[in-house]
């Protein structure tokens, strides 16, 4: 049974699925109805050192560059609509092959163009992050975030992290103004 986490909860991933190596990261939401353009989501992962930061280009996953360099995290394509029933946009990840100088992998999402067309993630419902097993596709945790985002572009789902050798996600559900650039710039990326 999956564990359900509340804002700034976390599980150890570890524990709860030993043995754990592949694991899907999956993305949901539902663009409410408005009289403007659609909606368009787009996950994102940073894969971050200990200091918080990507240590090159190839540590940001999204719909332009899918895998990171090793392979390790790979985003499986960009969903344009948010329309239908379960994740949205996924991204894989194999935990035994994340390098060892990589000590978290940050889940996100922008509104692509979103302050442009005036859309922020006030005007999403039912988003969530959840994790899955691929050996069996077992659920182990998931977090329903709450409307915070009334104002904001872009969202810090939830975090992987290493912790005393083992694989923990925390469910941060933090907004972020300004988009897609103020936000890679926060972990070091250029865009």
């Amino acid at each position: 049974m999956a564990i359900s986490l509340t804002k700034g909860g976390n599980v150890n991933l570890s524990k709860e699925a030993p043995g754990l190596t592949n694991i899907t990261v999956g993305l949901g939401w539902d663009p409410r109805a408005t009289d403007g353009q659609d909606f368009d989501l787009d996950a994102i992962a940073f894969l971050l050192n200990e200091a918080g930061k990507v240590r090159n280009d190839q540590d940001f996953i999204f719909f332009n560059n899918l895998k990171s360099d090793n392979g390790a995290v790979e985003h499986t394509g960009d969903n344009r609509t948010g329309e239908g029933d379960g994740d949205d946009e996924k991204i894989k990840i194999n935990l035994a092959n994340i390098p060892a100088d990589v000590s978290k992998v940050a889940i996100c999402a922008i509104i692509y163009e979103g302050q442009a067309r005036n859309q922020n993630f006030g005007q999403v419902g039912d988003a969530y992050i959840r994790v899955v097993n691929d050996n069996g596709q077992a659920e182990i945790a998931r977090y329903d975030l709450s409307e915070d985002g009334s104002t904001e572009t872009a969202m810090i789902f939830g975090e992987l992290y290493r912790h005393n050798g083992d694989w923990k996600f925390r469910a941060v559900g933090q907004g972020f103004n300004g988009g897609l650039g103020p936000l890679a710039a926060s972990y070091g990326v250029n865009v």
